[in-house]
């Protein structure tokens, strides 16, 4: 069971709807005892960073989701919850999680596209990633393959976390994190084909570390 935490960010149902198309049993909840008995949990997010962070540290599901981590549990942020995992987001100069070390940052609208072209702000279309290192995440994931974002802040996390890249007006972080903690910036649930993949490779991934313990 996969647990999709609850935190009144929008796109929980059609992450939900991804996962159960792929046979992939899942809650919506932010009931910290539905996340402790979870398998893995994950985390989106459409929205503010200002106003994801109030909720969840109103809801004290900032604290539950860190001894989450603390204790291994695999745990996979999507869009605003790939962005508020890091410490700081330039977004309502908004501290935020701090589960991997680093900021987020907003597009200029004054850099070019490959075209030459200013970009527009925010990103929104489909752009591939450039791997910097494997990743069970991206298993059986064709290389050329497209993913659907729509973002006008990226992630800046250190580099040791930086799994893939990709590039609009500059070459900026669109997965990060280490196995069993990951992020993606793009909506892996809005994704077609690759997306799903995506979502069973970390499901895949949580049913082997259940079956480990």
């Amino acid at each position: 069971m996969l647990v999709i935490l609850d935190y009144k960010a929008g796109n929980q149902t059609s992450v939900s709807r991804a996962l159960s198309y792929l046979g992939i049993t899942n809650t919506i909840s932010a009931d910290p005892a539905a996340i402790e008995a979870a398998s893995g949990i994950v985390f989106p997010g459409v929205g503010a960073a200002g106003q994801a962070m109030r909720e969840l540290t109103t809801t004290g599901l900032d604290a539950v989701l860190k001894v989450q981590v603390q204790k291994g549990k695999p745990l996979l942020g999507i869009c605003v919850g790939c962005q508020i995992l890091l410490d700081y987001s330039a977004e309502n100069d908004t501290t935020t999680l701090g589960i991997v070390p680093g900021q987020c940052a907003m597009f200029n609208a004054a850099w070019n596209d490959e075209d030459g072209q200013p970009i527009k702000v925010p990103h929104m279309g489909w752009n591939k990633l450039s791997r910097v290192k494997e990743s069970p995440l991206l298993r059986g994931i064709d290389p050329e393959a497209e993913f659907y974002f729509v973002h006008s802040y990226y992630p800046v996390p250190k580099d040791e976390f930086v799994i893939a890249t990709t590039d609009y007006g500059t070459s900026f972080c669109s997965v990060h994190g280490r196995d069993g903690l990951w992020a993606v910036q793009f909506h892996a649930e809005k994704s077609g084909r690759p997306g799903l993949r995506l979502l069973a490779n970390f499901a895949d991934y949580c049913k082997e570390e259940r079956r480990a313990q």
